[in-house]
């Protein structure tokens, strides 16, 4: 598969780092040397200097024999202009990044694809979604539901106080033989590798991990890890942005008691005109004082999205200090992400990491009937529809020739999930929940067709 990138900052550079593992064809072009020379330093791809928007470049780049055209620089109007360039020299599909939320919801008025754009992606409208699936489980740092809610994927750091830290996975399933959930991925506190969980492996404290559950088992890790669950009723947002306004008005949408507090007063007073039912504040959200006349600790929820990731980090620790249940900050620098377990903000979210596992998991489709990536980590959970034909089909779980860099996080077999383990059979139609990974999953795909 031929894939041109146009856009090597940091989506373009992640996502040039995720398919690199695929073996595939992948040309990097912009127009900074020093971006360049980093890619092809680190990743087996070719690069490309100049502008994507030059018909001379993306000739070159022989545009017309690609298989996918992927524009993720920072400008909304060159990412159209260059896909509709690259469909019309023959390329087969194009992804462009935009930053107007409001081309998405009108995506079914306009047809891009008479543009030559099969695909639009906001990094704004992702980072909303995102922080509307982190409220909904409140105790937990990530939550994901496949097959409306069949599975769920839950992440959590886990205290002295949980009863099996100090236990490998072997020894808590015997002590608790009838929870219906299981872990598929962890992280050692301080550490950026990401542990495929086997049966000897122990558990510590500190440890960030992510369990498939059944709908039961979200009960019983909450009772087990001792998170408690508490309704989310009153949000705080600091920042009225694109990410802001947008997340504002789902939630206000949905009845929660929203609080937005915006700097610049020409936005606020937009944002309060065009937001009736939320409550608009025009101030500084660095100042302590304003957010305790605002009853920053009577709030369930505090998101911190300006354009500035110092604020966004220093206004949820605040929050925390106010015993705020959740908090959320958008970064920018991708090098924060492993700060948020230490300084304790529950989650910090990045949109350029965001657009690039999208587009990654776009890419992807095919045997893959659904995918997420795990937040921070170096993993992704794939859902894949066993056929007639495929290599597990018939096989019990522990005779399928798995690497150890993956594991089956469950089954879904017609519409209940199901936490499967070594003498479980796979059978045509099962939907099966594989983590892994990215080394592997060119060889598990192999497995499944």
């Amino acid at each position: 598969m031929k894939i041109i990138i146009a856009g090597g900052g940091e989506v373009g550079f992640h996502l040039a780092k995720l398919l690199s593992f695929e073996s595939l064809d992948i040309t990097l072009i912009d127009t900074d040397k020093e971006r360049l020379t980093y890619a092809e330093n680190h990743l087996d791809i070719k690069t490309l200097k100049g502008n994507a928007c030059s018909l001379r470049i993306i000739k070159e780049a022989k545009v017309g024999t690609a298989d996918l055209f992927i524009a993720v620089t920072s400008e909304e109007t060159a990412n159209i202009t260059v896909c509709a360039l690259a469909k019309q020299l023959g390329c087969k599909r194009t992804i462009a990044r935009i930053s107007t939320i409001e081309f998405i919801k009108e995506n079914d008025c306009i047809n891009f694809e008479k543009l030559g754009i099969d695909e639009l992606i906001s990094p704004e409208a992702l980072a909303a979604e995102e922080i509307h699936q982190l409220l909904d489980q409140s105790a937990f740092s990530n939550s994901y539901a496949f097959e409306s809610g069949a599975l769920t994927l839950i992440g959590t750091t886990l205290g002295d106080e949980v009863p099996f830290v100090g236990k490998s996975v072997k020894e808590a399933a015997s002590i608790f033989p009838d929870v219906h959930f299981m872990p598929i991925a962890l992280q050692r506190k301080g550490s950026q590798s990401t542990i495929i969980p086997r049966g000897d492996t122990e558990f510590e404290a500190g440890d960030r991990v992510f369990f498939t559950t059944l709908q039961q088992g979200v009960e019983e890790i909450y009772k087990l890890t001792g998170k408690v669950k508490k309704e989310i009723k009153n949000v705080m947002i600091l920042g009225g942005g694109k990410i802001g306004a947008s997340t504002a008005r789902r939630l206000a949408e949905e009845k929660f008691n929203v609080t937005l507090v915006e700097q610049n007063k020409t936005k606020a007073i937009t944002i309060a005109e065009e937001l009736s039912n939320i409550m608009v504040i025009h101030g500084d959200g660095r100042s302590v004082e304003l957010l305790d006349e605002e009853d920053l600790e009577t709030m369930d929820a505090f998101i911190s999205v300006t354009e500035n990731s110092e604020t966004n980090i220093m206004t949820c620790l605040m929050a925390k200090s106010k015993e705020v249940t959740k908090t959320i900050a958008l970064v920018e620098n991708i090098d924060y992400f492993q700060l948020s377990q230490s300084i304790g903000i529950d989650t910090l979210i990045n949109k350029k990491l965001l657009t690039a596992n999208t587009i990654f998991r776009y890419i992807r489709r095919g045997e893959v009937v659904d995918m997420t990536t795990l937040s921070h980590l170096n993993a992704e959970l794939l859902e894949f529809v066993v056929n007639v034909d495929s290599k597990v089909n018939g096989q019990k779980i522990k005779d399928i020739d798995f690497p150890r860099t993956a594991t089956i996080g469950g089954v879904v077999k017609e519409g209940e999930g199901i936490i499967a383990l070594g003498d479980y059979v796979i059978e045509a139609g099962d939907r099966v929940l594989v983590c892994s990974l990215p080394r592997s999953i060119k060889r598990i795909e192999g497995l499944f067709r």
